[in-house]
This record gives C-alpha cells, structure tokens and sequence, in this order.
C-alpha cells in the first residue's frame, strides 16, 4: 500500500479549488484566498490511514500555469474535479472539458468528482444539478459523518461506462469544514482503497479479477477442501486479515446477513465461495471498500489485483558456496498440501487431485521437464508423495526462485515465504572427525557415450521394477530423475541429469556450470571398449577433478547371459591412446577411487549374476561420494585425509593420545591430592 499520495484539485475557475484548501489547513472559513495555493503536505500521523498526504491547488490561466498542471495530472494519484452547485455550467465543464482532458494525458487513476458551495446553491436548479452528478456517478448515500457521497451504491446508468474513472461524487462546503476534511479523506481511500477495481457498478457484480482473486483466498483458507468455511476456519481467515477473532454473535450474524440476500452463500452452517464473494461485495456496497482491500493485500496482492513482486520473490541471497533446500517448515508445508490434495486418500494424485492442489496458481512448475515420468508414480501413473516431495526437492535446488514463488501461490503458513527454505554449504569441511553432512538433496550428472544405458539408469532411479518402461517416458532432450535414497540413517533425494553426447564442452568446460553438480557417473558398457574410451577421452579433454567420480558398468545381464555380441577388437592399433587405454578396474585404481559397480537395468536381470548389483547400490554410492567428496575425488584432487584408511588410522591415534594425555593428568592430580596436616605444604612445593 503506498505510503505517499499525490492529490491533484482542478476544475473551473471560480469553482473554490482554493478556498477547499485553505479551509482544510485552517480547519475554519477563510475569505478572501490567494488566486492558487502552495502545495500542502499533510504528515502521516493526523491523518486517519497514516499517509503523507501532498495536496496540489492548480489554474490554467496562463501557458506556463497549464504546463504545470499537465505536469501534476501526470504525477497525481488521484485528481479533485471541483464544480459548484450553484452554476450548473461549470459541472458541464467537467464532463465536456476536465474529463477528456484527463484521458487525453493518460492520467488513469481515481477521479473524485467534488460539489462544492452546497449552501449558497439555488433551489430552483438543485434538482437538475444534483440529477447531472447522478448520472455521472452512482445514487447518493451518507459518509460516516453524514456527507453526502455517491459511489457507494450501485446505479447502472449509461453515464458510468463513459467516465468508469469516477470514483465517488461528493458534496461539500468550504464553510462546513467537517465536510471538506471528508472529502480529503475520500480522496486518500480513493487512492488506497479504489472500488473500481473490485466492483462493476454497471453490473452490480464484482469484477472477474476480484472475483479470481477471492476465490484463490478462499481456497487457501478451505484448509479441509470441503468447499465450506467453517467457523474455524473463518477465525484463522479474520486472524490472518485483521489479526482479531470473530465472536459467536458475530458469525452468526455473518451467516443471517449472506442467507438472507444469498441463501447458496450458506452451506452445513458454513460459508460457500459465493457467499464468501457476496460478503466483501456487500462491504463494497455499503462503502467500506478497506475490508476486502485488507483482505486481498494480506493474502499478497497490490492495487492491480496482481501478486505483489515482493510477495512473489523476496530478496533471497544464496552464496556461491551455497545452495538451498527446503526447511523443515517447507517440507512439512508440501506434506500438508499433499494431503489436502489426495481427496481419496490412495497415498497418489490424481490429475484431478493435482489441478485442486495448484489451483491458486498459474499451472504446476513442472511443465516441460517429463512430469510425473521423471519422479515416483504408483501403477496408475499417479503421483505419489514420495514423488510429490522429491520434485520439490528438486526444483529447491535448481531454481528456489520458483519455489519462493509457489510458496506465495499456494498460501503458505507464514508471514515470510522464505522460512520454508534453508541455504546449506555444498560441500563439508574436510576434518578427521566427520559430522553428519547438512545436505539431502544432491545432484549428479550420468556422463557416457550413446546407447550405454544413461537413461535406463535414470529410470531405475524411480522406478526400480520395471527401467525400461520409465526411460522410455522420459524426454530425449536432456533426460532427468529424481528419487529418495537412503544412506547411512538419513533419507536423501537425488537428482540426476543425462548428459547428451555432443553437449559436454557445454558444461563440463565451465567452473561456474560444473560446480553445481555434486558427483559424476561415467556410464560405460564392458561390451563396447569404445565406450570406456570415450569416458577417458572426456577426462583427459576436460579437468574434472573437483568432482567425485562413479564408475559403472552397465547391461551386466547380456555379459552373463552370453546374450551380448563379442567384443570388436580392431585388427590394427589405431592410435596411441587406444593402445595405451587400461582396463577400467586399473583405470579405477589408479585414480584412487572405487572400482566400477557392475549393474543391469533389465526387470530381475541380477537374480543369478554374482560381481552385479542392484541399481539402487549405484545411487547410494552416488549419494555417499556426493555426502564424502574426498573419498571419491581422483588422486590429483584429494587431500591428505581423504584416505578413509587413513582417516581411520588418524583418528585412532588421536583418540589413544586424548586418552593417554587424560590418563596424565589424571595422575598427576592423583599425586598431588592434599592428605593429613602437611597438605598445606605439599601444595606449597607443586
């Protein structure tokens, strides 16, 4: 809401721009007035919505003065039209002169049409004034000090469709200065609080914005999603808004109130959106459009029925050390939106399911990336919550933008959207004595020549039963995964992006791309020696030593089976790095890593093949070395303590010398415990 506003007073001369002025600064009449007063400001405190206030008099007598008020109509937040009660003309002015002219500049803000010298205006043409100011606004009704205000009803005249930028039309007189503090403050609400946005008067009806935009809060605040607002629910609504409880008395009258006018407002004692739209429209009606402005800014919305940027995207600084993962509160937020979503309570959602839980926002954020291929389904190819906390997981760690703004959309549990994220350091300090890494959620890059089984690897992430089928689902364009594994007591998510041949410079040749990755499988195939090579071409082409690396051998099945076509050995040497290529097992250990996990995709292929292992052996190596990179680092790139032998023999020895050290001191103290009379002097001769 804006903390400043600019009010603008034009209209014919003579009509008491300035006299209106003047008698709000006094608080008294005043006669005679200076042709054009100074700009008024107006401080925060002595005003009823604790703004600052700048009233702008103005005149187009001369060509330098209408420049300057073609200025200020431009700057404006609101503009004063003033016409007088007794000179019918000057009204007419209004809609044939001020009116246009204000379009013209395309100044589209509210335009508050004042009547002023309500006492000295003739009887005889009160009645065709007063009926001319009708049709350019709405029928009149009181102000809460009894001014006479129009806008705050609805009228359906012709007129309105014209000049939609009239936001009341208000009599005053400079010499009732009650009634010209009023209608400064009309001005202000017209600026802070505008109808028209929210209301069609036309229509009788609120606008289709309004209407979305309180059926989005309604959503949010249906914490059971049984389309009612019960009166719990109701109390957290009016806590969240106005932060005051509603009594019993009061939502019975809430109820009366909408039955009485809506009766499909009320449902089982309980509000229905309807009845929850009739009732902001009825505070519109009755002039109090503040409430239902209270209500869409608590829930992030700005003065064009838009999610405020800032509610959207709040400042967020990650590190370049850094990354972010979702908080406690964040997880247990997507839990509880899970099951508000699984009407049927299968443990899945359905696409059904889905398009309730995003409801509020613009579509799921997944769009484009193989959804819900690349993530755990039940046998429908329904998402499961597993899924469902896995790609939140994963969208955190890749773009918390988009999670900061769904967080926004979906209407999470707190003042702040960040409290559901937490930045943690990507890699551990290296230290003998090892704690229980920060991190759960990592991200690995499969790189290997074409046709080895990345994919097939990725789809063993999520579905282990069946590979194939789910590789097949997944997109060819840089195919990814993402599943829960479980390693060392802690459950870890994995992300995992197939690296597409041809694409390899495009980041494994920059810093600043590769650093985002956490671990590297090389996927190769025992089969095709070409495949191997490929992987230490890449090394070699490539510094990749900062990264942990994971070897694999994949399609351990065919090796079995004898399914597999014998290795093509080319008939003469052709080159030197072919001839000097080792085996993968030498290559391995020369690099100071672990051997390559042999591995098979296909459904049950490891029943009888003893040197391979299951898929899921691969991811928790992956997220092992991902959680310990110096125990996965090539030689070049590991630190003296890397070694977990030697870790293990460092930190024996310190513990034997702590104990050693402890047991000196311990007697030590022993031999110099006081005993008898001469304690004093044995304390003396330390």
């Amino acid at each position: 809401m804006r903390r400043d506003i600019r009010l603008l007073v034009v209209g014919d001369p003579g009509v008491g721009k300035s006299t209106l002025v003047t008698a709000l600064i006094k608080e008294v009449f005043v006669a005679p007035v200076q042709s054009v007063v100074p700009e008024v400001t107006i401080p925060p405190e002595i005003t009823p919505e604790n703004v600052t206030t700048h009233v702008i008099d103005s005149t187009d007598q001369t060509d330098e003065q209408r420049d300057r008020l073609t200025i200020e109509a431009r700057k404006a937040h609101a503009i004063m039209l003033v016409y007088t009660l007794d000179n019918l003309a000057s009204l007419t002015a209004a809609t044939t002169h001020w009116l246009p002219w204000l379009r013209t500049l395309g100044a589209i803000v509210p335009v508050l049409l004042v009547g002023n010298k309500a006492d000295l205006r003739d009887q005889a043409m009160d009645h065709e004034a007063r009926a001319t100011a009708s049709r350019l606004a709405e029928p009149a009704t009181q102000s809460e000090n009894g001014t006479p205000v129009t806008g705050s009803a609805p009228s359906g005249t012709a007129a309105l469709d014209t000049f939609d930028e009239i936001e009341a039309s208000v009599e005053c007189s400079a010499r009732r200065p009650a009634t010209v503090t009023e209608v400064f403050y009309l001005a202000q609400r017209a600026v802070l609080h505008p109808t028209r946005p929210l209301y069609d008067p036309t229509t009788q009806s609120l606008r289709p914005a309004c209407r979305r935009a309180l059926d989005r809060v309604f959503h949010l605040c249906d914490h059971d999603a049984d389309g009612i607002l019960n009166d719990t629910e109701l109390n957290a609504f009016q806590r969240r808004c106005f932060d005051v409880p509603l009594h019993r008395a009061e939502l019975d009258r809430v109820r009366q109130v909408v039955a009485a006018h809506l009766p499909d407002g009320i449902r089982k004692g309980g509000l229905t959106p309807a009845g929850f739209a009739y009732l902001h429209q009825l505070f519109i009606v009755r002039g109090r459009p503040e409430t239902p402005w209270a209500v869409l800014r608590a829930f992030g919305y700005d003065h064009h029925l838009a999610l405020r940027p800032d509610y959207l995207l709040p400042p967020f600084e990650v590190p370049s050390d850094c990354c972010v993962e979702l908080s406690q509160r964040g997880t247990q937020f997507f839990n509880d939106l899970f099951d508000r979503g699984d009407r049927d309570g299968d443990g899945a959602l359905s696409d059904q399911e889905l398009d309730f839980v995003f409801a509020p926002a613009p579509a799921h954020p997944w769009v484009g990336t193989g959804f819900p291929a690349l993530t755990t389904t039940n046998d429908a190819g329904h998402l499961t919550r597993r899924g469902f906390l896995d790609l939140w997981c994963m969208t955190t760690l890749l773009d918390v933008n988009t999670t900061l703004s769904y967080l926004a959309y979906l209407g999470f549990d707190g003042p702040d959207t960040r409290e559901g994220l937490r930045v943690v350091k990507r890699r551990p300090a290296t230290t003998l004595l090892r704690s229980t890494p920060a991190r759960t959620v990592y991200r690995g890059l499969v790189v290997g020549a074409a046709g080895v089984g990345k994919t097939a690897l990725l789809g063993a992430l999520v579905d282990p039963e069946d590979p194939l089928a789910r590789a097949a689902r997944l997109p060819r364009d840089s195919p990814c995964a993402v599943g829960t594994v479980p390693v060392r007591g802690t459950e870890c998510h994995l992300v995992l992006q197939e690296l597409t041949p041809g694409t390899e410079a495009t980041i494994l040749a920059s810093p600043r791309r590769s650093r985002h990755y956490d671990v590297l499988c090389f996927v190769y195939d025992p089969q095709a020696p070409a495949s191997f090579e490929y992987l230490v071409r890449l090394r070699e082409r490539f510094d990749l030593n900062h990264l942990p690396h994971v070897f694999v051998a994949t399609r351990a099945d065919l090796v079995a089976s004898g399914d597999a076509p014998p290795p093509r050995h080319p008939r003469r040497r052709r080159s030197s790095a072919v001839r000097d290529t080792p085996t993968p097992d030498a290559y391995c250990c020369a690099l100071r890593i672990h051997a390559p996990l042999v591995v098979s995709c296909a459904p049950a292929a490891t029943d009888g093949l003893t040197k391979s292992v299951l898929p899921a052996a691969v991811f928790t190596r992956l997220v092992a070395a991902a959680m310990d990179p110096e125990s996965a680092l090539p030689g070049a790139g590991r630190s003296l303590v890397a070694n977990p032998s030697l870790r293990r023999l460092l930190r024996a020895s310190l513990l034997l010398g702590a104990l050693a050290a402890l047991g000196l001191v311990s007697y030590r103290y022993w031999r110099l415990v006081p005993s008898g009379h001469n304690s004093g002097r044995r304390w003396l001769n330390i």
